[in-house]
């Protein structure tokens, strides 16, 4: 039986799909494992903070994130309304991922800023439009999408079958957000790089522009793969950035909070403010 080149780009996309899923499943696990030590430190001897429920539901939401993600790669593929279910459901778990991601670096720019309560709530009430727009465009394109699957026995998995131009505003949104908030600390960089020069603020500033920058980036391609990619291929990209924001997010947090511990240990000489500033951060 001869298939036509839509077919076979489909079922190429969709065992593309699943080779990234799997990997990022892998990846996740094995960063998992690789930081278990850190990890339980962390949870047991830090205090019950807002910042440490945050940690929590970003370091752990990505299991069910990926589960869901890998058990629609493998659907039978007369599973149809399955897989329209379980691709809202994903839709849900990614935005929940990205705003507590978020929330992370929010808070950090919020503390790098002296808590400026007037700058929170204006990143807060930003963050919140754009993450209404977002949620009403994502969710009015994908929940009365039609999905599809391979014509070609054995290849599993399913994708929408017509893409909508709309899904690029999202990632705009989310561009325009990141950059405000690396403007914001390359702002405070500048200002304070004389009088703040200790480790702690220095890890504090570079994560903080290291995360942005990933997160513009991933932004940018994801802009011109909703415009541009057919198939899975699109939206395997978004879920490859929210699981990967998610890790340097979690991980810059437990190394941040190593970095206090260490500065606040038995025979640390504390001699700039930012450990003051960190202690600040861990009980938010």
């Amino acid at each position: 039986m001869e298939y036509s080149s839509d077919d076979i780009a489909a079922a190429r996309s969709l065992q593309f799909s699943t080779y990234i899923h799997v990997s990022m499943a892998t990846f996740w696990s094995y960063d998992y494992v690789c930081s278990l030590h850190e990890e339980w430190m962390f949870l047991f001897r830090s205090n019950w903070s807002k910042l440490k429920g945050l940690y929590i539901v970003t370091r752990y939401l990505p299991f069910m994130f990926l589960a869901t993600l890998l058990y629609v790669n493998f659907i039978p593929n007369e599973n149809l309304d399955t897989c329209w279910v379980l691709s809202v459901i994903n839709s849900g778990f990614g935005m929940v991922l990205v705003i507590f991601s978020e929330c992370l670096f929010i808070l950090r720019t919020y503390v790098l800023w002296n808590n400026n309560k007037i700058l929170l709530v204006a990143m807060l009430s930003t963050a919140f439009t754009f993450i209404a727009a977002s949620s009403s465009i994502i969710f009015t394109t994908t929940i009365p999408a039609a999905y599809s699957t391979s014509a070609i026995p054995g290849i599993t998995g399913c994708y929408l079958s017509s893409t909508s131009f709309q899904l690029f505003i999202p990632f705009l949104l989310f561009f325009v957000f990141g950059l405000g908030l690396m403007m914001l600390a390359l702002i405070r960089a500048i200002q304070n790089w004389q009088i703040n020069s200790g480790h702690l603020y220095v890890v504090l500033l570079s994560h903080n522009i290291f995360y942005y920058a990933c997160g513009l980036l991933f932004a940018v391609i994801n802009i011109f793969a909703s415009l541009l990619l057919q198939y899975s291929y699109n939206s395997m990209l978004h879920d490859f950035q929210f699981v990967i924001l998610a890790i340097l997010a979690t991980r810059m947090h437990l190394h941040l909070w190593q970095m206090n511990q260490h500065a606040h240990g038995p025979g640390a000489l504390v001699r700039t403010t930012m450990s003051d500033m960190s202690s600040i951060i861990f009980m938010a």
